[in-house]
């Protein structure tokens, strides 16, 4: 991979995924204080081809008939503040991680979110946007045991299918449903189920030649919007191998288990239950990934959303998506991406709020240049086709351009 290009990947894994990349360092004593992020915009045409509500998280509709959506808004990273401390002590690595995540932009009267939620500002059903938390954790441990994490970080299952999304670099799906939100959909429910950030205690093997494992209990209420109080921690792990040399890559597997309960009208409790296997691989300038997930009763954007029809059955979740990138001369990455989510029907369960959607898919072409080290330009052209189990359709494209700078 070219070395400008590699360096804002790994700015990307390192806002994701707490990855060891040096931002601002600044020594203070004993510590080491690290601060770091980035800032990214993207302006959005989203042609609107068939406007109907499929009852997808990712759908974007238009008033009336289909048309055109501008926007300007963050992309699926969405611009990031983060403050990590390190430090050695009592033969212990010790670090803290915490982020926050403005938006690019806000759509309301005034601009900045000032006149709140509601109101003649909620025109449209837009809200404000608002600064998230998605990091705030203390880890520590040795390179001859591993490490432990406590607090709120990456989801573990799912997490490498979003970390190998080339649209973690750009817009992907979901450009256009309300320039206030947060970040955009990139690949999420379009190949692979969100992550998400997670209250979690996980524990973190040694790198042994190339192995790792990860094993965590996770805050139960995470499983499901609808979920009540719940009786057990969710369970997330997952194992890889990664490899370097003229051909490089990694290879991963990942799962995770929660128990449900839901405020249908049966008030129903199930297992919930989700896994995956991807390989990416790097031979010069190509690179190519892989992944595929199962489940049952998992859903199918969201993790565990819309597991559970209105008949009280689990939904199962299935899907994938393909990826091919290549780095020409002029630094420049362009990049194909296959994705595809399907979830489970059956007689009883054609039609109704928790059994809508039967599948999202989506194309993205891609092109990343790196004006230099820490700014890149991005253009992105993504079609989407979104399907519930009534045969009623939502399709629209995106174009977008914009730039992302890592610090």
């Amino acid at each position: 991979m070219n070395k400008k290009l590699g360096l804002a990947v790994a700015g990307a894994v390192l806002a994701l995924s707490s990855a060891a990349q040096a931002g601002i360092i600044i020594p203070a004593g004993d510590w080491t204080i690290d601060i770091n992020g980035n800032v990214n915009a993207y302006v959005n045409t989203t042609t609107v081809d068939k406007n109907n509500d499929t009852g997808s998280a990712i759908g974007v509709q238009k008033d009336g008939d289909a048309g055109n959506i501008k926007s300007i808004q963050t992309g699926l990273l969405p611009s990031w503040l983060g403050f990590t401390g390190k430090t050695r002590q009592n033969d212990l690595d010790i670090e803290f991680t915490i982020s926050l995540q403005p938006g690019s932009s806000s759509d309301d009267v005034t601009g900045d979110g000032a006149t709140g939620v509601g109101g003649s500002d909620n025109v449209g059903g837009r809200t404000r946007a608002t600064v998230l938390n998605r990091q705030t954790y203390v880890k520590f441990g040795d390179a001859s045991w591993g490490s432990i994490k406590l607090g709120k970080d990456l989801g573990i299952y799912a997490s490498d299918a979003i970390l190998n999304d080339m649209t973690l670099l750009g817009v992907g799906a979901g450009a256009g449903l309300s320039s206030t939100l947060n970040s955009t959909a990139g690949g999420i429910g379009t190949g692979y189920q969100y992550a998400a950030w997670k209250g979690q205690v996980a524990y973190t093997t040694p790198n042994w030649n190339g192995f790792q494992a990860t094993v965590g209990i996770v805050n139960p209420n995470q499983a499901s919007i609808n979920s009540l109080a719940q009786d057990r921690f969710g369970i997330e792990a997952k194992a890889s191998y990664a490899w370097t040399g003229d051909i490089a890559g990694k290879v991963w597997v990942s799962g995770a288990s929660y128990k449900v309960n839901t405020e249908n009208a049966n008030r129903s409790s199930y297992t919930m239950s989700a896994y995956d296997i991807g390989a990416t691989v790097n031979v010069g300038n190509l690179g190519l990934t892989g992944y595929l997930y199962d489940g049952k009763g998992n859903g199918i954007t969201f993790l565990g959303f819309t597991g559970l029809s209105d008949a009280g059955k689990k939904l199962d979740g299935s899907g994938g998506y393909a990826q091919a990138t290549y780095v020409i001369p002029t630094g420049t990455k362009l990049g194909a991406a296959y994705g595809k989510s399907r979830l489970s029907a059956n007689s009883t369960d054609e039609v109704g709020e928790s059994a809508a959607m039967d599948q999202q898919r989506r194309i993205t072409i891609g092109a990343y240049h790196p004006l230099t080290k820490s700014l890149n330009l991005v253009a992105e052209y993504t079609d989407i086709r979104l399907e519930n189990q009534a045969n009623v359709k939502n399709e629209y494209s995106t174009l977008s351009a914009g730039a992302i700078l890592f610090f």
